[in-house]
């Protein structure tokens, strides 16, 4: 991307955010590895901001500086009782005039694109003012006590982003000639009511702005993934147990339990996945109570260890390595078998098989292994 013209950035970090019940304001909590104010923060840094003024809570400048160390230009100032007042006190703080333009964002909106930054900017070349959309792909309604009462046209209504981009002097201007209560509900409001043009740019989806708590679960908290692997011997005069299911063969497999390999590796990788330590933890083979215990008890066991972790299963990819017996006649019954165990549709259960072309123990028929994978769902993104 091209050098961006000079700007100054606010970046408003001083409300409460008790809907996102993160025990600190949300700004200060960590998302994706870091406080949420620093994601914002650094990426105004990176492009050349200068200064970065940054609107706190009151008796929030210990956690903010922590938050915000190492990161040049910033400066904070503690915020007032409303948004407005807040980007209001910090533009006040900057003045006289650091830059021509200055870019206003809500510090909950972490994930900052570098592109809306250059398209924000390059509208000021137009108009004294603009801001990042996105259209509205839902119907909309107009509701009263609960009961629709008509409809709005989506085509006229957009949902509206930060950062906003303005001219300094007439964004400040804006703001010490607003009339009434400060509690407009973005920057483009004040400008609106002051006269300055404000051009709709497009906006991105990444500015999502986080609220609820289920927001602060990142991909890797929504989903997180686990793998298995385990080898059994076989043997004459065992039974041989495979994914829930008795096979005909003239030789089983030999353990502790049924010594079911397939259902053992399912269970390691959902424990995995939950960073709930391996199969050995919660029934060791040194206990006398699982000799012979069927493993269909190890993977509701580790389904419901996950479940009170938050996660359900979302879906279990098997591979069984053996010469014999043959898996394909018996595939479909295993996966079966799986989902009822793992109390999942079929369709989210997958089981391969291969050979080792006769090489090692399995390729010499001596014993089977098994590898899975099993991927977990936060319970409550699903529910949402």
């Amino acid at each position: 991307m091209a050098s961006l013209p000079p700007f100054a950035a606010v970046v408003v970090a001083a409300g409460r955010g008790s809907r996102a019940r993160q025990g600190v304001p949300k700004q200060f909590a960590r998302w994706r590895g870091k406080p949420v104010i620093r994601h914002s923060v650094e990426t105004f840094a990176r492009l050349g901001a200068k200064p970065i003024t940054v609107a706190i809570p009151a008796d929030y400048e210990d956690l903010a500086g922590e938050a915000l160390t190492g990161i040049e230009a910033v400066r904070l100032v503690a915020g007032g009782a409303t948004r407005q007042k807040s980007v209001a006190l910090a533009l006040e703080a900057m003045t006289p005039s650091p830059a021509p333009a200055v870019l206003i964002h809500d510090a909950a909106r972490p994930d900052l694109p570098t592109a809306v930054v250059g398209r924000l900017l390059a509208a000021l070349e137009r108009f004294g003012g603009a801001i990042p959309v996105l259209p509205v792909v839902d119907s909309l309604a107009i509701g009263r006590s609960g009961m629709m009462t008509g409809v709005a046209p989506r085509e006229e209504l957009w949902r509206v982003q930060t950062p906003q981009a303005f001219r300094f002097t007439e964004i400040l201007a804006a703001h010490r000639a607003w009339q009434g209560e400060p509690n407009a509900g973005d920057d483009a409001q004040v400008a609106k009511a002051h006269g300055v043009e404000v051009e709709m740019i497009e906006g991105d989806e990444r500015l999502h702005k986080l609220t609820y708590s289920r927001d602060f679960r990142s991909g890797a908290a929504m989903m997180r993934t686990g793998s298995g692997f385990d080898v059994h011997r076989l043997a004459e005069g065992e039974e041989l147990w495979l994914c829930g299911l008795r096979i005909e063969h003239d030789k089983g497999l030999c353990g502790h339990s049924d010594a079911d390999v397939g259902l053992h590796a399912v269970v390691d990788a959902i424990l995995g996945a939950a960073a709930l330590g391996d199969i050995g933890d919660h029934f060791p083979p040194s206990d006398p109570q699982w000799k012979g215990a069927p493993s269909a008890r190890f993977v509701a066991h580790a389904v419901a260890l996950a479940a009170q972790s938050g996660y359900a299963v979302g879906n279990v990819d098997l591979t069984l390595i053996c010469e014999a017996p043959k898996i394909g006649p018996h595939r479909e019954a295993m996966r079966g078998k799986l989902a009822e165990l793992l109390g999942v549709d079929r369709s989210q259960v997958s089981i391969k098989a291969t050979t080792t072309e006769r090489l090692g123990f399995t390729g010499r028929g001596e014993g089977i292994a098994a590898q899975a994978v099993a991927t977990l769902y936060s319970r409550e993104n699903q529910d949402q």
